[in-house]
């Protein structure tokens, strides 16, 4: 879903941007501000509680207005959202990150329309002689500005901090404002990222070979099970459950690592794509992995597979064990056999297989220096991703 909040101040010019953007790209239309004058016009409950508050500048409470926006999306089956003067403050940012993740979407980015504040007071000014909007006199726009000054414009570094902020010049014709919204949308979904799944039994170097690959080509290295161990280093409910799992050496439960990797997805817009290790480590997850990328039009482009002799993968998790890297399931001898089972049975099986029936895997010796197997790793993806 291509989901697209339209930022601006008063008189930026959204309402008019959100007609031409709902038509081409086929966007449920969100406007907090046009469903509550209609509930006023229609003296409804909600209309009557809102009254007051817009008539004098201010912002309706969060809680009828996520009682608005929730009954529009769930009651529309389009391409996205686009959501006009929604959202207003941090928190509604948060509440809108709810309402998208109960659709199993979330906000593409938001397009910010750039007006000078002398400019806006005119044409609030002009717009409410044209009009008759009695929100629109000089007492309350100088309020509405500012109170948009204080309260929504730290919305601009949240958005920047997830890489989901495009500024657009605000000053021009409406066909001039048009095409620049359309360029920086078509340009972003356009944007295309590579993703690389490292895989292969425990000791074959995978943290070392996915972090090298991150380095170099501005990838988000996503190892679930680093995650979960500071989950569990924090003490979190989360961490409590993945560490009587992880004790043992046995799989977590794919609804944790699913959760963790969302989040590593969401907060890393702006790489060139993401490298896993650690997941998948079922055929499910590979199914589930795909469907993660799906979301953001993505796919695993390559699937790495690491390879040692059981006996140099022993040594390696058992050298380790004696170091500050050192994995709780590294210190029995017991449980390093055990994993190193449940790859060749289960991982090798199914994982390595899945990517292999696509022509997405490449086997490679892990058992040599990490300089000369990264070398032998790079030949190959080098290409891949500067054809």
């Amino acid at each position: 879903m291509l989901n697209i909040a339209l930022f601006g101040p008063p008189g930026a010019g959204k309402g008019t941007q959100s007609k031409y953007l709902i038509e081409k790209y086929n966007l449920t239309y969100i406007s907090t501000g046009d469903i509550l004058r209609k509930e006023i016009a229609e003296e409804s409950e909600l209309g009557r509680r809102a009254k007051d508050v817009i008539a004098a500048g201010g912002l309706v409470s969060d809680d009828l207005i996520v009682q608005i926006i929730e009954k529009r999306i769930t009651s529309e089956n389009k391409d996205g959202i686009l959501f006009d003067g929604f959202p207003r403050t941090i928190v509604q940012a948060y509440i809108l990150d709810g309402l998208l993740l109960k659709l199993n979407t979330s906000l593409s980015f938001m397009l910010s329309l750039d007006v000078p504040k002398e400019e806006l007071i005119t044409r609030l000014l002009e717009r409410g002689k044209s009009s008759g909007r009695s929100d629109d006199n000089l007492e309350v726009i100088q309020k509405r500005l500012k109170e948009y000054e204080e309260k929504t414009m730290p919305l601009i570094d949240f958005y920047k901090d997830r890489g989901k902020y495009i500024a657009i010049n605000g000053i021009g014709s409406i066909a001039d404002i048009t095409d620049r919204l359309n360029n920086a949308i078509e340009k972003t979904l356009k944007r295309s990222y590579f993703n690389i799944v490292v895989t292969g039994k425990p000791g074959a170097g995978r943290g070392t070979q996915a972090k090298k690959l991150a380095e170099k080509y501005n990838l988000a290295y996503i190892s679930t099970g680093k995650m979960m161990r500071l989950e569990i280093e924090a003490g979190t409910e989360l961490g409590l459950k993945c560490k009587e799992f992880m004790d043992k050496g046995d799989l977590v439960p794919d609804e944790y690592p699913i959760r963790i990797i969302e989040k590593a997805i969401r907060d890393n817009p702006q790489v060139n794509g993401y490298v896993f290790k650690g997941f998948p480590r079922t055929l499910v997850q590979a199914y589930i992995l795909d469907g993660l990328l799906k979301k953001i039009n993505s796919g695993v482009d390559i699937a790495i597979e690491l390879d040692a002799s059981t006996l140099t993968a022993i040594k390696r998790l058992s050298q380790r064990s004696k170091t500050i890297k050192a994995r709780s399931y590294d210190m029995s001898t017991e449980v390093i056999i055990h994993r190193l089972e449940e790859w060749k049975h289960t991982i090798k099986k199914d994982v390595a297989s899945f990517y292999s029936n696509k022509n997405k895997i490449l086997k490679i010796d892990g058992s040599g220096e990490d300089d000369a197997v990264f070398a032998e790793i790079d030949k190959t993806i080098s290409t891949l991703i500067n054809p």
